[in-house]
């Protein structure tokens, strides 16, 4: 979700603040279901989800101290890079160790303060092992519900959030809400090749979006 949604709503409101509206949206979609999601994932979950509410403040602060400019540009190039590593091809019998599971979730936390995408570095952990879809989701959606905790909890805590902020990602929540419902009701029913070509064009098509946009 946020890295379809941030680099677009970042062209038109400052990035600190679509940053922020997008992990307090997470927040609120990721509480829906979040018990049966945690029984179902993995336990590296929660280490990742940890070490990444731990950086996550670190990310949030750099993001305000960059330049508007800068941000989105750098934005843009996060969501351009989580396309290509959808592509990347599985890995057959890999079991990830202390190290890769500790700088997993450091990225994902500095990558939801400073863009509110903790998927890049998340999404390959999990995609690209073979292990049940089910679980791979579960473990992502877990991570991604304490990123979005931390995120929003250290936005209040800083004074970089302002009321706005929470109405915008309320009048939001609606229609995510929807569209997260039918997600569900379909996941499981396509293969993974069409998954992941299909999943592919929509991060490419946001981050050539938002690449052009700021060219125009």
């Amino acid at each position: 979700m946020a890295i379809l949604l941030v680099p677009l709503i970042a062209l038109v409101i400052p990035p600190g603040e679509a940053v922020v509206v997008s992990n307090m949206l997470g927040l609120l979609i990721g509480l829906v279901g979040a018990r049966k999601v945690w029984n179902a994932g993995e336990q590296s979950a929660g280490v990742i989800g940890g070490l990444a509410m731990l950086m996550t403040p670190l990310g949030l602060l750099a993001l305000f101290a960059t330049p508007p400019a800068l941000a989105r540009v750098l934005i843009a190039v996060v969501a351009i890079g989580a396309f290509l590593l959808v592509l990347l091809p599985a890995r057959p019998g890999h079991a990830p160790g202390k190290l890769e599971t500790g700088l997993t979730g450091a990225a994902a936390g500095l990558l939801t303060g400073f863009a509110g995408m903790p998927g890049p570095p998340v999404v390959p952990y999990y995609l690209r092992r073979p292990i049940p879809r089910e679980v791979a989701r579960a473990s992502m959606l877990t991570v991604f519900l304490l990123t979005s905790t931390a995120s929003t909890a250290a936005a209040l805590a800083l004074g970089l959030t302002s009321w706005r902020d929470a109405v915008f990602a309320l009048l939001l929540f609606g229609p995510v809400l929807i569209g997260n419902h039918f997600g569900s009701q379909a996941f499981g029913k396509v293969g993974d090749r069409v998954w992941r070509g299909f999943v592919g064009f929509l991060l490419a098509l946001s981050g050539l979006l938002a690449v052009a946009r700021l060219l125009g």
